[in-house]
């Protein structure tokens, strides 16, 4: 139970216009302070002021990516049952709420133009990798397989890209998380989800090698085309590896060795596939068993891609 002063302290942070259409605006989408600003029409340091106040009364939970930062409704139960309530109070018909909303779809069609510009630049080189490999329908439909009949509390995807596998993968998981290190690819993945409505899923940008945040948190994390970019994969799994909960798991779907040079020159490729026995031992210096494996070839005239889906179960 909230103590008393803490509990007027809350009302206090949330008795405001403006806080309130701050509230009903996250309660539509994670945003941006720039995000904020533009709908609000208010200057940055007013609207930052606002959101502290939400952050500290523990309304809106506050996560940062280098020099930006974004804002969400927290999902802590007392604090998300209260919001819920508050909002449900509100007459979304008012004339301010409504301006808000129409604001917000206007940034939400900028943050769609802007994912679309940057995914036209690396559609072709992502078409000409993909038409080297087994057919994505085929290699979904197996990672669709390995997760029948499974649930995670919490999912995360690490090297998320556009956020495919979350994607995929929902309706598999409470709640998920795809971290990736480039911020045009996050704000494609964004985009997207800003578009579907799912609260539940989350994109943040940050590195395979400071997962402090995640740490014990995971039931389930991908490495989906994440470990041939790494000259040492295996200290990358036990990066991974950190963030499992005691007898997590972690899907890894990556190339099976090849010969094609062109990829280290041209998509940055470390290392040109990986094998089972590179697995294994990667696993077992991780502290994770290789429980099973899917190789799924690609069956392309002249050479191509083999795709291979390990999945690996922590033994601590």
């Amino acid at each position: 139970m909230t103590a008393l002063i803490e509990f007027v302290e809350i009302l206090r942070a949330a008795g405001e216009i403006t806080r309130l259409r701050l509230l009903a605006l996250l309660s539509e989408s994670e945003l941006s302070v720039k995000d904020l600003t533009e709908i609000l029409d208010q200057s940055q340091p007013r609207v930052s002021r606002h959101l502290r106040l939400l952050t500290e009364s523990g309304l809106v939970t506050r996560h940062a990516e280098g020099a930006w930062a974004f804002f969400r409704l927290s999902d802590e139960p007392g604090a998300s049952i209260l919001v819920e309530h508050l909002l449900e109070q509100l007459d979304r018909t008012d004339t301010v709420l409504q301006a808000d909303v129409g604001r917000l779809d206007a940034v939400r069609r900028d943050h769609r133009a802007r994912a679309a510009t940057y995914f036209s630049k690396v559609a072709k080189d992502w078409d000409r990798v993909r038409s080297l490999h087994a057919p994505e329908s085929a290699v979904e439909q197996a990672i669709l397989d390995m997760m029948d009949g499974q649930r995670a509390e919490l999912f995360i995807d690490l090297g998320t890209g556009t956020g495919r596998m979350l994607e995929l993968l929902d309706g598999h998981f409470k709640k998920g998380v795809g971290i990736d290190s480039s911020r045009e690819m996050i704000s494609v993945a964004r985009s997207k989800f800003e578009n579907t409505g799912q609260q539940h899923v989350f994109v943040r940008l940050g590195d395979i090698g400071q997962l402090e945040e995640y740490r014990a948190s995971a039931d389930f994390v991908m490495l989906h085309q994440v470990l041939h970019h790494f000259d040492d994969p295996g200290q990358a799994l036990q990066n991974a590896r950190y963030t499992l909960k005691p007898g997590g798991k972690i899907a890894v779907v990556d190339f099976m060795p090849h010969e094609l040079e062109f990829l280290r020159e041209e998509q940055a490729h470390r290392r040109l596939g990986l094998s089972h026995a590179q697995m294994v031992a990667w696993a077992g210096a991780a502290n994770l068993r290789v429980s099973s494996h899917k190789e799924i070839p690609h069956n392309k005239p002249g050479g191509g891609l083999t795709v291979c889906i390990w999945h690996l179960t922590d033994q601590s």
